[in-house]
């Protein structure tokens, strides 16, 4: 039997999309997957370009599998293949690049398979290999065009998936046993202005919220300007809604993010982050921070760290900036150099570490549910709370995909201590 491998660099978006590739292609062809050093035949590449390292790691990884087995069938597809095919063939002419759009319609691009044949996968996924939870896309694509981001480029603008699609994919996942599914998007705000249907994300999270079976609703990330009154004024009614957000900040500065593009001050977003925690009960913040944005100064880089304390966020993925060819900021005076900007990231990630301590603090002693994922040694099992602390129990019992209310009881480095 032939076998197949896949690979994905980036986001969840990418994630939900190698699992579709893999259903289409294990389901209409006869292969194995197969991990590790096991030889295979096929090679699907998912491929990010959101920074210069995703760019690297996804030609590496390309080389990798072509060093792995020379006559191998090799298909790259994803962000990279979009504006940098080049790239890709420079390693082989013999690979396949199968673009975003294209990835639906994988089967008729390899050169086996007959072009006629039907490809059904109108459901979405059924299940998310690998993972505990399920991610899901309900959007692709972006309309605010940040001026360090690719991703408009290579993603196209925002488009919806229809809203009975997703209800029926989210039931099939919650039939199959998942507990946590995760809405994603490549702008997960602007979910439902492009359908003829009135709809918008909040609508789709209270047709979700009223299904059957025990499951929680975790978003991926959202823009605080897709925040609006109805959301809300409704986002605390959403009972099966995990009480954690991530939304990006990228800068605490106004002058930044005028730069990079990003239609909000830093009182707008630290206004709905004070609402939003009115409205919710435990809610925690997760957030995005990009570092050494070209003209950033210490000031602005200062600014953004005040920001931060203010909102207390359990975590910050802090990103440098890395300059995108094809984008505005790309071409941008003021660069600032890597030994400046490492010296930046090195401070904040030490100042966000106390933030985080200090939050994971405040829920010491409260019984929280905690969704159990993976079991660590002998015994330790660790799961997340509904709004994302993460939690290890001591427990001879098999634990597994199951929620359990227990005592939060001790801090430990990036974890919290439970009992029951």
């Amino acid at each position: 039997m032939p076998k197949v491998k896949f690979f994905t660099v980036g986001c969840k978006v990418n994630q939900y999309e190698t699992q579709l590739m893999r259903e289409i292609i294990l389901s209409h062809l006869d292969f194995e997957e197969v991990e590790g050093s096991c030889l295979s035949d096929l090679y699907i590449i998912n491929t990010c370009t959101v920074t210069h390292r995703a760019d690297r790691d996804s030609l590496n990884l390309i080389r990798k599998a072509r060093e792995e087995n020379p006559l191998a069938l090799i298909v790259a597809c994803g962000c990279l293949t979009e504006l940098d095919s080049e790239k890709i063939k420079g390693i082989d002419r013999r690979i396949i690049i199968v673009r975003n759009k294209e990835k639906k319609e994988l089967l008729k691009k390899l050169p086996f398979t007959d072009y006629r044949l039907p490809i059904n996968n109108s459901q979405g996924i059924s299940y998310f290999k690998g993972h505990t939870r399920a991610f899901l896309k309900i959007q692709d694509g972006c309309n605010n065009f940040c001026s360090y981001c690719k991703v408009p480029l290579v993603r196209g603008p925002s488009i919806s998936k229809e809203l009975e699609k997703i209800i029926e994919e989210f039931k099939n996942l919650i039939k199959n046993g998942y507990k946590e599914i995760v809405l994603c998007g490549v702008s997960l705000g602007s979910f439902g202005k492009d359908l003829k249907e009135n709809t918008n994300l909040i609508r789709l999270l209270e047709s979700l919220d009223n299904l059957q079976g025990d499951f929680r609703i975790r978003l991926s990330s959202l823009e605080a300007w897709d925040i609006d009154d109805e959301f809300m004024e409704k986002i605390n009614k959403i009972k099966k809604l995990c009480p954690h957000l991530h939304i990006p900040m990228q800068s605490g500065d106004s002058k930044i993010l005028k730069l990079m593009n990003r239609p909000i001050s830093p009182e707008f977003y630290l206004e709905k982050i004070e609402k939003l925690k009115e409205k919710i009960p435990d809610l925690v913040i997760t957030t995005d921070v990009l570092v050494g944005f070209p003209q950033e100064e210490e000031e602005n880089f200062l600014n953004t760290l005040n920001l931060i304390k203010k909102i207390k966020p359990l975590k910050v993925h802090i990103f440098s900036f890395s300059p995108r060819p094809y984008t505005r900021a790309f071409h941008l005076e003021g660069k600032i150099n890597e030994k400046e900007i490492k010296r930046r990231i090195d401070f904040l990630k030490e100042e966000v570490k106390k933030i985080s301590y200090n939050v994971k603090k405040e829920f010491l002693g409260k019984s929280m549910r905690v969704l159990f994922e993976s079991k660590e040694k002998e015994s330790c099992w660790v799961g997340f709370t509904d709004n994302y602390l993460k939690v290890k129990l001591l427990s001879k019992e098999d634990l597994k995909n199951r929620f359990l209310e227990v005592k939060l009881s001790s801090l430990r480095d990036d974890y919290i201590l439970a009992n029951l």
